[in-house]
């Protein structure tokens, strides 16, 4: 299939290139132009120098950038993929946004004719170098198969949740989810410090047991070390999770675990570790 993929940052460069791999012909767009260069020479495949260029042939456009404005920065105006895309084509929307941003696509995107997913993935920048991502969609269920073939490219577990925004309202529960596990985990090993307790023994027994996660298996013994260059980082978690209180004031909820990590983060980023990874929580204790 011939697809367009805007943004080539620490999970769009690998994506992208599982699809050229795969057999897909990909013409790429990067905000900046050295960084798709360096994609076209690694990956084969073509760029484009705007985001209207890259989505002008292709039957499919996947996006994958930093937030809701710099969506719509790609998205709209002249040099927009919009302005490039046929009626009939779909549009896939990797970014975590707000809801109401995907609600808005997809009602700009039918004024078009152009069909519309809102597709967040989980399984971070290992899972997008590996293959074996989580995408979780809001959409109609026939433009999900539709999608299928390409997703399957990056995506290990591919599942429509339901309709236009119902994808990011997904990720939101797993931002939640994931803060307070490294809430819970930042806490327990910084006992487990303090009590003159082996990181790594405790780390093994709590994995064979009910606190068993993720996150304890990959990040409990880096968080201890001290290391904390893993990807994600806490300026980008601290976005989500303003999506995540933003949705929850809306429904006339009150979420005081996420608010109390994210303003956790928001004083480790005042100390000058924004682009630590999510695990820095840990020093909220130093």
């Amino acid at each position: 299939m011939k697809v367009a993929f805007i943004g080539l940052g620490v999970m769009g460069y690998p994506m992208a290139g599982h699809l050229q791999r795969l057999g897909h012909e990909v013409c790429v767009y990067n905000r900046t132009t050295a960084r798709a260069q360096s994609w076209v020479a690694e990956y084969d495949g073509s760029l484009a120098l705007t985001p209207a260029e890259a989505a002008a042939a292709a039957e499919m456009v996947l996006l994958c950038v930093g937030n809701d404005e710099d969506v719509r920065a790609v998205v709209y105006g002249e040099q927009g993929v919009l302005a490039g895309m046929a009626a009939g084509s779909l549009l896939v929307d990797h970014t975590t946004t707000s809801a109401l941003l995907a609600e808005e696509l997809a009602l700009r995107c039918a004024g078009q004719g152009v069909n519309f997913l809102d597709a967040p993935v989980s399984g971070g920048q290992a899972g997008a170098q590996k293959g074996t991502l989580s995408i979780m969609i809001g959409g109609e269920e026939a433009e999900v198969e539709r999608a299928r073939m390409v997703l399957g490219c990056y995506g290990l577990r591919i599942t429509r949740v339901g309709h236009h925004g119902a994808g990011q309202r997904c990720k939101m529960v797993n931002q939640i989810c994931i803060a307070g596990i490294l809430q819970g985990l930042a806490e327990g090993f910084t006992l487990a410090k303090a009590s003159g307790l082996d990181i790594q023994t405790v780390a093994g027994v709590l994995g064979g047991g009910a606190a068993q996660s993720w996150q304890l298996d990959n990040r409990a013994t880096t968080m201890a070390a001290g290391e904390f260059d893993f990807g994600f980082a806490i300026e980008w978690m601290h976005k989500d999770l303003g999506f995540c209180l933003q949705e929850a004031e809306r429904l006339g909820l009150t979420l005081p675990m996420t608010r109390d990590v994210d303003a956790h983060y928001q004083a480790l980023m005042a100390r000058g570790l924004g682009r630590c990874d999510t695990s820095v929580l840990i020093r909220q204790f130093d």
